[in-house]
C-alpha cells in the first residue's frame, strides 16, 4: 500500500484537468471542439530564435550543466530592462534566470515564509500562486479583484492584523486571468504601503509585451521599488517560447540571491542553447514584438466584437491574451463551461478555476486565428442561452 504525504491533500485535481479529461472524452465521441481555454501561444517563435537554437544545439560543448544563468543572458536582460523600462538592474546581483517564470513563482514563497506566515494573493489569480503558498506551508489571504476597483487589489482594505502578519504580496499586472492595468500612482501607493508594513512584493509581469493601446508599467520603474520588490518575466508569451521553459526575475539583490541559493539545491539550470536563444530574443531590435501585438490585437477585436454581436457585452482587454467575460446568465461558471462544450463545442475556463472571486466570469484565450475565433462566436450563438439575450 502506498501512503502519500498530508501535503498532497493540498494538491487536488484541478478544474483544468477535469475539463481536459472531458474534452478528450468528447473528441473520442466524435465532437469537434474549438479550444479557447489554455493560454498557450499557437504561434511559433520568430525565425531568428529557431536559427539560434539550431546553431547552439549543434555545438557539442553546450551539453554540460548550466548551474547558473550564463553571462550573455544576464547582460541581455540588463539591456532589455534599460531599453524598455528605463530600469537599471545589476547583471550579476539583481538578475536570476529560471525554468520559466512559474519555476520562480512557485518557489519564492519558500524563501520568505515560515509555516503559518501570511501571503497576500490576488483572487482570482494564476493557479501557480496557490501551489507555491502550499509548498511553503504559508496561509493565503485573498485580495479580491473586483470590477469597482478596476480589478486591482485594494490593499488599503487589508485588515491591520493581516498587514502585520503578512510577509509577501503577490501582484500580477497585466494579469491572468484578468487583463487589468495599473498606473504610476497606484504603484507609488503600493510601494509606500509595502515599506510601511514591511511587506515584500512579488510582481508577475509575464504579459508585459502583450499590450495594445497603452504600454504596461514595470513596478521596478517606481522610485524605491527595488527596496521591497522583485519582478518576474518570461519569454513564453513575448516570444512564443512557452515550451522552452525560460524566464527570469529581476530586482532586490538580497531576495534574488536567496532564491538563487534555493534553486541551487533544486536543479542545475536551464539548457545553455535555450539561454543563448533567449539572449538573442531579448537583444532583438526588429519589429517582431510589434507584429505579434498586431496579430493579437486583431484576434482580440474579432472575439470581442463577435461576442458583442450575439449579446455578450464583455470588456475589451488592454493587455494579455485573455477576455475576462462577465456571465450574463443565471448559471455557475463551471456548469456553463460544460454546457458550452456540449451545446456549442467551444471550450473556455470557468472563473472559479482561479479562485472564489472568479465566480460569475469566464476566461477565453485568443490563441486561435481570427477565422476560428469568428467560428467560435457563430457556434456560441447557437446556444440556448443567447436566445434569451436577443
Amino acid at each position: 500500500m502506498v501512503f502519500l504525504s498530508k501535503k498532497m491533500e493540498q494538491f487536488q485535481t484541478s478544474i483544468f484537468n477535469e475539463l481536459s479529461a472531458y474534452k478528450t472524452k468528447k473528441i473520442k465521441e466524435g465532437s469537434s471542439l474549438i479550444d479557447l481555454s489554455i493560454g498557450s501561444p499557437d504561434l511559433p517563435p520568430p525565425s531568428f530564435i529557431v536559427e539560434e537554437l539550431v546553431s547552439q544545439v549543434q555545438d557539442l560543448s553546450q551539453y554540460k550543466y548550466a548551474l547558473e544563468g550564463i553571462t550573455e543572458l544576464h547582460e541581455a536582460i540588463h539591456s532589455y530592462y534599460i531599453r524598455h523600462y528605463h530600469v537599471e538592474v545589476h547583471a550579476q546581483h539583481e538578475i536570476l534566470s529560471l525554468m520559466g517564470s512559474q519555476d520562480g513563482l512557485v518557489h519564492l514563497p519558500s524563501v520568505f515564509a515560515n509555516e503559518g506566515d501570511v501571503i497576500l494573493v490576488p483572487n482570482p489569480g494564476y493557479t501557480a500562486y496557490a501551489a507555491g503558498i502550499s509548498l511553503a506551508g504559508a496561509i493565503p489571504y485573498s485580495m479580491p479583484l473586483s470590477e469597482e476597483n478596476q480589478f486591482l487589489p485594494n490593499f488599503e482594505a487589508i485588515p491591520s492584523e493581516i498587514r502585520e502578519k503578512a510577509k509577501l504580496m503577490i501582484l500580477n499586472v497585466p494579469g491572468n486571468p484578468i487583463p487589468n492595468m495599473a498606473d504610476k500612482d497606484y504603484f507609488e501607493k503600493l510601494i509606500h504601503f509595502a515599506k510601511k508594513h514591511d511587506i515584500f512584493i512579488l510582481h508577475d509581469f509575464a504579459y508585459s509585451e502583450l499590450y495594445y493601446e497603452k504600454k504596461p508599467i514595470s513596478l521596478l520603474s517606481i522610485e524605491g521599488a527595488k527596496e521591497v520588490a522583485i519582478e518576474f518575466n518570461s519569454l513564453s508569451k513575448s516570444f512564443n517560447m512557452a515550451g522552452c521553459r525560460i524566464g527570469y526575475v529581476v530586482g532586490n539583490a538580497t531576495v534574488i540571491q536567496a532564491l538563487k541559493r534555493l534553486k541551487s539545491n533544486l536543479d542545475f539550470g536551464v539548457f545553455i542553447p535555450i539561454q543563448k536563444a533567449a539572449a538573442r530574443a531579448l537583444n532583438d531590435r526588429s519589429n517582431f514584438s510589434d507584429h505579434l501585438r498586431d496579430i493579437y490585437r486583431k484576434r482580440r477585436d474579432t472575439l470581442v466584437s463577435g461576442l458583442h454581436s450575439i449579446g455578450w457585452q464583455v470588456d475589451q482587454p488592454q493587455a494579455s491574451m485573455f477576455v475576462w467575460a462577465k456571465i450574463p446568465f443565471e448559471i455557475s461558471s463551471l456548469e456553463l463551461s460544460y454546457r458550452f462544450i456540449d451545446e456549442t463545442g467551444v471550450v473556455m475556463i470557468p472563473g472559479t478555476a482561479f479562485g472564489s472571486e472568479g465566480e460569475g466570469y469566464m476566461r477565453m484565450a485568443f490563441v486561435q486565428d481570427e477565422v476560428v475565433l469568428q467560428t467560435a462566436v457563430n457556434q456560441l450563438k447557437t446556444s440556448s442561452f443567447f436566445k434569451t439575450l436577443s
